[in-house]
């Protein structure tokens, strides 16, 4: 099996990284079998997440410091003609675009051309007032209120994204702006759209202006034509229970490109991480600023019921066994990437696939331990739930809307149930508005109150919904 260590090999052992690539120098020169043995653990992980998941390929990429220590492609870019992958190769990102849809409009907030807590009107045009009104906080740490929902149109032309944006009006709410988190892509094809009115340049084009060429991320693009000039891994997926097929025609639409549809590779991806671990500075040059990093993995917005866990901008923040983690994974069709980063150990990993929704999430949790001192999980306290009152239960039971998903609460025989898709279950409270339903209470809401302290939403998993029935 070949190994890909050309980068760590140049890795100035002086030079305060932490803690892979020194320890793996140290074992390099007095135990290299235990080094070795060290990413072949890595290795072996790798190949079996890939036959569990059917994933015909993966890219995987380890940064430590201001260095790539290990870079290596497995499997094959499609399976009809078996080209091997190889950490150059373009793969479609998904959301995890939306870290650099932040970054770029935080670099032109930085150069003056919009104030981020400032209402998007006041530096651009052609809005409805409604949307006019919001700010790129709002819109970067998704507590803009806008419904997470799918486009109205396919559109290769650059004018797709302005041309959809411009047709939103109030329906495109489910909420009030600033109260709450909840996932919305729409709120960066928005952010997309104030990159193209503040630098009167299409999207793609801009991104590259701003991000892409100064980082040296020389392959990264959003166009599909110019993507498939370079090494590429075809998009997979499967039906029911059959091997992964290269999906025909490729899907792409320009109006979705903010919030997923980055082509890039491992290698160009770890300049962005570099320069995000070491406070913009890429190959010794100061490539982004260091207050554009902060804001980027600042603690923005509370997750409802996820303790310390925050939204920055395009970036879940959270700690993980003692150890700060900033990351986002995303799906596209036929594609899973996900980049994960200890800023204050100046470490990451990053992986990407070639089959729908396969993230890779055990390889890249291994390779953390592997590279990251991590602590003991912490054990749960939890005190035992009080009953619930009347008062309670009024204030809980209702519709929550977030179109078209939608949920109900209700009492029954003096115990709250959920309505959902059209099936019920009955809730186990878990916490003061807390409760887990389904199998084994695998799944959980949090109800959350609004300015008055009546519970105005509900959230569950990465989506809240306004509360419309039952608002006493």
């Amino acid at each position: 099996m070949r190994r890909m260590f050309p980068d760590l090999i140049r890795v100035d052992p002086s030079h305060p990284c932490h803690p892979w690539p020194l320890l793996f120098f140290l074992l390099l020169a007095v135990y290299p079998a235990r080094a070795q043995a060290r990413f072949d653990e890595l290795e072996k992980v790798a190949l079996e997440e890939l036959k569990e998941t059917g994933t015909p390929g993966a890219a995987l990429a380890v940064v430590s410091g201001d260095r790539v220590v290990y870079a290596r492609g497995f499997g094959v870019a499609s399976v009809e003609t078996g080209t091997p992958v190889t950490p150059e190769m373009l793969f479609r990102l998904g959301s995890t675009t939306k870290m650099f849809t932040g970054a770029a409009l935080v670099k032109l907030a930085e150069a003056g051309k919009i104030k981020l807590d400032a209402p998007l009107g006041d530096a651009v045009t052609g809005l409805h007032p409604a949307l006019a009104r919001l700010t790129p906080h709002q819109l970067l740490s998704n507590s803009s209120g806008l419904r997470d929902f799918a486009p109205p149109f396919v559109s290769h032309d650059d004018a797709a994204l302005s041309r959809m944006v411009r047709e939103w009006k109030e329906e495109v709410f489910f909420g009030e702006p600033g109260q709450i988190y909840s996932y919305s892509s729409a709120g960066f094809w928005l952010s997309g759209y104030v990159v193209e009115e503040l630098t009167k340049r299409p999207y793609a084009d801009a991104m590259s202006e701003l991000l892409f060429e100064p980082l040296g991320m020389a392959r990264t693009t959003f166009r599909p034509h110019l993507a498939m000039t370079y090494p590429l891994a075809l998009g997979h997926a499967a039906e029911g229970q059959g091997p992964a097929a290269v999906i025909r025609p490729a899907f792409n639409n320009v109006a979705m490109w903010p919030a997923g549809s980055i082509f890039s590779s491992a290698r160009d991806l770890s300049r962005f991480v570099i320069a995000f671990l070491n406070g913009g500075r890429v190959d010794g040059r100061q490539v982004l600023s260091p207050t554009l990093i902060s804001r980027l993995q600042a603690r923005h917005v509370m997750i409802p019921g996820g303790g310390d866990t925050h939204y920055g901008y395009g970036l879940l923040n959270f700690t993980y066994r003692g150890v700060r983690v900033v990351m986002h994974g995303g799906f596209s069709r036929g594609y899973g990437s996900m980049i994960q980063m200890a800023p204050e150990r100046r470490f990451a990993v990053i992986a990407l696939t070639n089959r729908s929704g396969v993230t890779l999430g055990r390889t890249v949790g291994r390779a953390m331990e592997l590279g990251l001192e991590l602590g003991a999980e912490a054990a749960a306290r939890t005190a035992p739930p009080a009953l619930l009152t009347e008062s309670e239960v009024a204030d809980f039971a209702g519709v929550y809307l977030h179109e078209p998903m939608r949920w109900e609460i209700f009492a029954r025989e003096g115990r709250l149930h959920l309505r959902q898709e059209g099936r019920e279950f009955p809730l186990t409270r878990t916490g003061a508005r807390q409760f887990s339903f389904g199998p084994g209470g695998e799944s959980e809401i949090v109800l959350v109150p609004g300015p008055g302290g009546k519970v105005e939403y509900l959230f569950s998993n990465i989506y809240a919904a306004r509360k419309v029935t039952g608002r006493g």
